[in-house]
């Protein structure tokens, strides 16, 4: 700090350097605190204090040099605009809080003429801060004009880019498009919706975009554009059919926006229209093709029951539908004898025989896949009863179709009928029971059959367990068994016949012809045949059971080409004696075409097991096949008493050991029963009157 200027030659005190640093911290603290009330200073509060201090020393030197540094307190006061205490009472409080200081420092009480000093230090002070301030705001004011100069001059160029893009867009676009009043007036057309249309741009121009569509969607479009002019619809976008010059409709996609102008108040319309004349037709063959069988033309499967429930729905509450569902009986024979050229014409030819059948009735007529076909039809008062319908089917599939001019080829088919069924039944429930139907009509022989709940409810019983049969298998819930084969003459246990059993958690146990049954619904006939016979051996030896093991076979096992091996490697790994197991070879699949089962049982003779024929009913086949036994067929054995029965019985057996084979007979429940075989020179027997089995075996 300057040394003041003393009054006369008056000694003064000289405080100490310590106590006037810290007064003057004190005032830059206060002052700083007092300012940053009256403005935003972008500092921290320590940075305002550090300048200050500096200032205020500068502001006590200007008071005491002589003559007063005026220029120097300008120089504070242009300091304060650059730290940007520029508040509104900014320079007040300075001059407040500076003011009292300055006539108050011990310093300065001795300098002559202090309070003029002051007043002309800090005059200085705000006319520094005042000429800075101006220079400040002048210079920001040209930055802001520079900025908005330059703010104008891109928004210019933008809109002309912006300009020159929309018009490149406009006319290269492949898509049409079209600028229009907000009530449809076309002010211009591009030459790709002049194309699209068949009209020149100054056509369109002279027209409403209503008139380019047909008048049937005239009305539906306006109501759309009102929508989006009223700002309930951001943006729109329908398919609708133009009309071209010579009146051809065409489908195109609308997707249109509204111009705008600076305060949001719709202007103008814009509006894109792409032709999809073709992507439409596409896809209608496409969908076509999805829905419909290629080969015959008829619906498939899929639109078949996506029709179904809405069939089901609007038909006749009093008379409902009934659905036909067909099965071509050996049509594989066709196919495979005649070729799959030929299948395909009598597909074709299967198909419109069933719409000519039902073609004055209304009905929906579908292939379903393969050889299958479905029939609809919703009943009315004049619809013929189902037999007379499948009469008229059948009939109409018996007249054959001549191909190559000479060969005239027919089919038949099996048919599940469900006659007015639920209205609320579902359409996969629907299908399910004419399929289940179906397949029971072919498992029984007949032609065709209705629907009948409570079959149905057996049927799905039973299919419920086939499915779950694998897993039950694996589980162990299916075990082997045994039962005893007693001979007829003593009840002495002469053999032992392996037997599946099936320890259900909710249905008990389930007999070997159950587990059989329902083995050839879900294709484990063969796998568990060939486990049971192995786990038959294998416990019967390690048991040490002496007698003789027989197994029956099932049809397919007893025709597999690998049987002979599965045999041999059983015994070799068992160490069964092959004259001890006995296989049981079904009766019908000994006398199939294929002769693969009995060329099995020849190949089993050779090698020493000693096989039995079940089902036994016809003597001649002692004569072919070498069997060391035969099983009565069960249904004789039901009809025993019958006198035609039992006299043809008593020389069924005669011829059978005349042949040298023994004869077996289950079901023996009585001693009557027993007695009554017995007499008629049956060998062995088997059934509930026999219970004892070798120490070992299971029951």
């Amino acid at each position: 700090m300057t040394a003041p200027h003393h009054r006369g030659d008056e000694p003064r005190k000289k405080p100490s350097a310590e106590r006037a640093a810290r007064r003057l911290g004190t005032l830059a603290r206060k002052w700083g605190y007092l300012i940053s009330t009256t403005a935003y200073l972008p500092h921290t509060p320590e940075e305002i204090e550090r300048e200050l201090a500096v200032l205020v020393g500068r502001v006590f030197d200007a008071v005491a040099s002589e003559p007063p540094g005026l220029d120097e307190a300008a120089a504070a006061g242009g300091k304060l605009v650059e730290l940007r205490c520029v508040g509104v009472d900014s320079l007040r409080r300075t001059l407040e809080v500076l003011g009292k200081a300055l006539l108050r420092e011990p310093e300065l009480r001795q300098v002559d003429g202090l309070a003029e000093r002051v007043v002309l230090v800090l005059g200085a002070l705000s006319s520094g801060y005042g000429e800075m301030l101006r220079e400040d705001i002048q210079k920001r004011q040209e930055g802001l004009s520079r900025a908005l100069l330059k703010v104008e001059q891109e928004t210019r160029q933008k809109q002309i880019i912006t300009r020159a893009q929309f018009e490149e867009v406009f006319a290269g676009s492949a898509s049409g498009v079209a600028l229009t009043e907000l009530d449809g007036r076309v002010l211009r057309a591009n030459a790709a919706l002049a194309k699209t249309l068949n009209r020149t741009p100054a056509e369109i121009a002279s027209m409403t975009l209503f008139d380019l569509v047909h008048p049937d969607e005239v009305e539906q479009l306006r109501e759309s554009y009102g929508e989006l002019v009223a700002g309930r619809l951001h943006r729109l976008r329908v398919g609708r059919r133009l009309v071209g010059r010579d009146g051809e409709p065409m489908w195109a996609t609308f997707a249109a926006s509204v111009v705008r102008d600076a305060v949001g108040a719709p202007r103008q319309l814009i509006t894109i229209v792409d032709d999809d004349t073709e992507v439409s037709l596409l896809q209608r063959r496409l969908s076509h093709q999805a829905l419909h069988d290629v080969l015959t033309g008829l619906p498939n499967r899929q639109f078949f029951s996506t029709r179904l429930e809405t069939l089901l729905r609007d038909a006749d509450a009093s008379r409902g539908v009934t659905l036909f569902h067909l099965d071509l009986d050996g049509f594989s024979q066709i196919t495979g004898g005649l070729g799959q050229d030929l299948g395909d014409r009598v597909l074709r030819g299967v198909a419109a025989k069933l719409k000519t059948v039902f073609d004055d009735e209304k009905a929906l007529v579908a292939r379903l896949g393969g050889d299958e076909f479905g029939v609809l039809l919703q009943n009315a008062a004049e619809t013929p009863g189902v037999v007379t319908l499948v009469r008229k089917i059948t009939h109409e599939l018996a007249e054959p179709e001549y191909v190559d001019g000479h060969r005239g080829v027919a089919v038949s088919a099996s048919i599940g009928v469900v006659h007015r069924p639920p209205r609320d039944i579902t359409p996969a429930e629907l299908l399910r029971a004419s399929d289940l139907t179906l397949r029971r009509v072919q498992r029984t022989g007949n032609q065709w059959g209705l629907f009948d709940r409570e079959l149905d409810r057996r049927d799905r019983h039973d299919f419920g367990l086939a499915a779950a049969m694998a897993g039950a298998w694996e589980n162990g819930e299916i075990e082997v068994g045994y039962r005893p084969l007693a001979d007829a003459r003593d009840g002495a246990v002469r053999g032992v016949e392996a037997r599946l059993r099936w320890n259900h958690p909710a249905e008990g146990v389930l007999s070997h012809e159950t587990c059989v049954r329902l083995a050839a619904e879900t294709g484990l006939a063969l796998p568990l045949s060939t486990w049971l016979l192995r786990t038959a051996a294998e416990r019967v030896v390690a048991a040490g059971v002496t007698v003789p093991l027989t197994v029956e076979l099932a049809a397919h096992q007893a025709a597999d080409p690998e049987l002979v091996g599965e045999i041999r490697g059983v015994l070799e790994s068992t160490g069964l004696e092959p004259d001890r197991l006995r296989p049981g070879f079904p009766m019908a699949s000994l006398t199939a075409a294929t002769g693969d089962a009995a060329d099995n049982l020849k190949v089993l003779a050779e090698i020493g097991v000693n096989a039995e024929i079940h089902e036994f009913a016809d003597v001649t086949c002692l004569t072919e096949f070498p069997a060391r036994a035969v099983r009565v067929a069960a249904h004789v054995v039901e009809r025993r008493e019958h006198p035609l029965v039992e006299r043809s019985l008593t020389a069924l057996i005669d011829a059978a050991h005349l042949a040298g084979a023994e004869v077996a007979v289950t079901g023996i429940a009585t001693e009557e029963q027993a007695g009554w075989w017995r007499e008629r020179g049956a060998d062995r027997l088997s059934g509930p009157l026999f219970a004892a089995l070798p120490d070992g075996l299971p029951s």
